[in-house]
């Protein structure tokens, strides 16, 4: 059963932090704005922070899948505000961020998922770049705000399908409404931060990170939750798209670049208010036929099959992020590499459908692991 009290759980000080927390003690009492802590990666950052001692204020939407890490870890008692409300929504969102008075804001919040663009692309849009001007425009008043990390994506980069990684500065663009729209995304803070922020001191930052995994995902048309679910029901898994080459890595890695960043911003930092990439190593950067086939070896349940439907929408076939700016500028690098990620992932979804674990304690063991 998992624990709805926040004492019954060890989580520590910024004085007993492993070694590898220390660099991040400094959100330790911090006020922190996050939008989209009811997702995958939101929950899994809103633990993180947790870990570190931050005062977190969460605002988004309830979760969309039945199964969901929001729920199963019991990430709400880590919060110290909860709103449920749509980025549509100005006037509830800068209400939530005036009550909370956050000194940096994360905004994770978004439709992240290419086939719903192609379905529900004017919702697609309006979420993540209206959604994001609707934020933007609600730090404009809240005086408390200092800095601002936007999450947007590799799918950002206006794809050549290259062998060799994207950088910052390549050109953006997007073939499909969900990476045009993150492309507009960037574009926006672009924006923001020469038209306002930089004359008021906000410091604005925007991060892309690579295809992650982990414990906690059950999204529609992701490779991990697809397997889980086919696992689950005793049905072979067909593969969509099984040649397509990915940056893949644990979520903790580029969530753990994300707080670098924005403690670089709240510190001063010169040069780290632009955009950063936040990828694995190149011999990470895989199939996905290959990344399932070591799955399998922690996962001997799982059954592959290639499909043989044609693919409806456009997806790129390969993907990889040039990250020396976040290991130089940042001193930024994954933790785990993608053996040790996938061994992680498969744990925590093992453990979940076992029954016998307390969620949120396994959660948080993983984040105190990675930062050994």
């Amino acid at each position: 059963m998992l624990s709805t009290h926040r004492d019954v759980l060890s989580l520590g000080n910024a004085d007993e932090f492993a070694n590898g927390s220390l660099e991040l003690s400094f959100y330790a009492g911090k006020s922190v704005f996050l939008t989209g802590h009811t997702g995958f990666k939101g929950g899994w950052l809103t633990a993180m922070l947790r870990h570190l001692g931050a005062s977190i204020h969460g605002y988004a939407l309830v979760p969309e899948t039945q199964s969901n890490l929001f729920g199963i870890a019991d990430i709400q008692s880590f919060l110290s505000s909860h709103t449920l409300a749509d980025l549509a929504d100005s006037t509830a969102m800068l209400a939530a961020m005036r009550a909370a008075q956050p000194e940096i804001v994360f905004h994770l919040a978004a439709q992240p998922l290419v086939r719903r663009s192609y379905i529900e692309p004017a919702l697609t849009w309006q979420t993540n770049v209206q959604g994001t001007v609707n934020l933007l425009e609600c730090v404009r008043q809240c005086p408390s705000v200092r800095a601002v990390v936007i999450i947007t994506t590799d799918k950002c980069y206006e794809n050549q399908e290259w062998h060799w990684g994207y950088r910052e500065n390549d050109h953006l663009g997007g073939h499909d409404p969900y990476s045009a729209s993150k492309a507009a995304c960037e574009l926006v803070v672009n924006s923001y931060r020469a038209s306002f922020f930089n004359a008021s001191g906000v410091r604005i930052a925007s991060a892309r990170a690579g295809n992650v995994i982990g414990g906690g995902d059950w999204a529609a048309d992701r490779l991990i939750p697809d397997a889980v679910r086919a696992i689950a029901v005793g049905q072979m898994l067909q593969i969509r798209n099984p040649a397509a080459s990915r940056p893949w890595q644990h979520v903790l890695a580029p969530l753990h670049g994300y707080l670098l960043l924005g403690k670089a911003l709240l510190c001063g930092q010169a040069g780290v208010d632009s955009s950063f990439n936040f990828g694995p190593s190149q011999q990470d950067n895989l199939s996905v036929v290959n990344v399932l086939k070591r799955l399998q070896g922690h996962w001997p349940e799982l059954e592959l099959a290639l499909s043989t439907a044609g693919e409806q929408s456009h997806e790129s076939q390969l993907l990889y992020l040039d990250s020396s700016k976040a290991q130089h500028v940042l001193g930024w690098q994954s933790r785990w590499n993608l053996a040790k990620s996938l061994e992680k992932t498969a744990g925590w979804y093992r453990a979940e459908h076992a029954g016998n674990e307390c969620m949120q304690r396994y959660t948080l063991d993983q984040i105190e692991e990675y930062f050994l």
